[in-house]
């Protein structure tokens, strides 16, 4: 019953380009920003430049990547997200596969890491030590909250997506008014020695995961009045908002604070908060940011939740029975359990960084078939409707399929010896998908 009520309000054809913009806002700003300057500058070795510009370089591959998904989204209207695109493009065992990564290992990577960087910030209360009890912790009161009902999980969202505005504003409002202004913006690009290819390699593994929220672009289409026209006024707008608002956000903490120190501190905002406003208001500032953490983790395993329930309700899914159980809420409650479950086992190893860049890693293998499926598309299906078609083709798809490749292989074989690690592990788990899908198959 509610899938169909959902279905009925995606064919409501009543948001225009402002509120559209607004969504997408909504959607992508998170809590990476505040976490992401220690990730950034330590792959810069403490210099400013590249990881400035960055900022700008990735919020324009994040806008050819959103422009051109939406034109599959548009032209495949249906439930799944991607799976279901990759699935119709190429064939249901790649479509399986996107699924199996998103439910093993993108959803629970960003649970995951969201939750760390709430024990993160917590230790600013509580002393360091318990980043991952916390992570846990906040883990499992998510689930909790959400197998009540899709109504609390939906007004925790609500709620907390409007708090994480407040310590953005004020960090951008008062770095600027009470720091000194002393310490360089824009060089060194890079640290002596440095790459700067191999550097900004690792530093778009570190800024996606700042950007991510954009595959929603898909869903908002679906009820826009003129999608054709305000899709791209929406998702340029958004994103180019955003990556203004990240730019800003970034400068102000090297205003206040350099980008050699920002490289030691796994609670940079909360630091420069600190620097600001001193210890009682740093930790209102850090309140503020624990409180947007918890929100977009909530958002995470609430949309990945309903994946694994998805796929089960259809029968491809290990254990489908089991995970396609509503429960009296008339919520998926074991898919809520299985990813934040998986999401709780790997907040254990406490690593943010570490579990944001397998998060990425994992999304965008599987958001580059998406980018080049719009080309495939375009010759296999010549003649089809397309109410949106992406702007500037086949310029625009060309940079997000170039954007995602080059983010694979240098995390595959540049970027270090962790990179590289958690790329071959993350395609081992892509891999174990082939027997768990064949087997599904044969029962089918």
């Amino acid at each position: 019953m509610e899938q169909k009520q959902e279905q009925k309000q995606e064919l409501k054809k009543n948001l225009g380009a402002v509120t559209a913009m607004a969504t997408v806002v909504g959607s992508v700003i998170g809590s990476g920003v505040f976490f992401k300057p220690q990730a950034i500058y330590t792959a810069t070795g403490g210099a400013p430049g590249l990881g400035m510009y960055a900022w700008l370089i990735t919020g324009i591959v994040s806008i050819a990547a959103a422009l051109t998904f939406s034109e599959v989204a548009i032209m495949i209207p249906k439930t799944g997200g991607i799976v279901a695109y990759l699935e119709e493009i190429y064939n249901p065992m790649i479509g399986f596969l996107a699924g199996w990564v998103q439910i093993l290992l993108f959803y629970p990577a960003m649970i995951s890491a969201l939750a760390v960087a709430g024990g993160q910030q917590m230790a600013f209360f509580i002393g360091d030590g318990y980043v991952a009890p916390v992570a846990v912790a906040m883990i499992i009161i998510i689930i909790f909250l959400n197998s009540m009902g899709s109504k609390i999980g939906g007004s925790v969202q609500v709620i907390f997506t409007v708090c994480k505005m407040i310590p953005l504003i004020l960090l951008m409002i008062f770095g600027f008014v009470r720091g000194a202004g002393t310490n360089p913006v824009f060089t060194p690009m890079v640290g002596e020695g440095l790459s700067p290819m191999v550097v900004l390699g690792q530093l778009m593994i570190a800024i996606l995961f700042a950007f991510e929220g954009w595959t929603n672009v898909g869903a908002i289409a679906g009820e826009m009045k003129n999608p054709g026209k305000d899709l791209p006024v929406a998702i340029v707008g958004g994103v180019s908002l955003i990556m203004a608002v990240y730019f800003i956000i970034n400068l102000a903490y090297l205003w206040v604070l350099p980008a050699s120190e920002l490289a030691t501190l796994t609670a940079p905002a909360s630091a420069v908060a600190v620097k600001i406003f001193g210890k009682l208001g740093g930790q209102i500032v850090s309140i503020g940011i624990i409180v947007s953490v918890f929100g977009s983790c909530n958002g995470f395993i609430l949309s990945g939740s309903r994946v694994a329930y998805s796929l089960a309700a259809e029968g491809k899914f290990p254990f489908h029975k089991t995970f396609a159980k509503l429960n009296g809420a008339q919520v998926p409650a074991n898919a809520i359990m299985l990813v934040g479950g998986i999401g709780a086992f790997y907040a254990l190893s406490g690593q943010f960084n570490l579990l944001t860049d397998l998060a990425v890693f994992s999304s965008w293998t599987f958001y580059t078939l998406t980018f080049i499926g719009v080309i495939k598309l375009r010759k296999d299906r010549p003649n089809a409707l397309r109410s949106y078609k992406v702007p500037l083709y086949p310029v625009v798809p060309l940079i997000a399929i170039a954007s995602g490749i080059f983010v694979i292989i240098n995390q595959i074989f540049l970027a270090g010896h962790r990179s590289t690690v958690i790329s071959i592990a993350s395609i081992i788990v892509m891999l174990l998908g082939l027997p768990a899908y064949m087997i599904i198959k044969k029962r089918l």
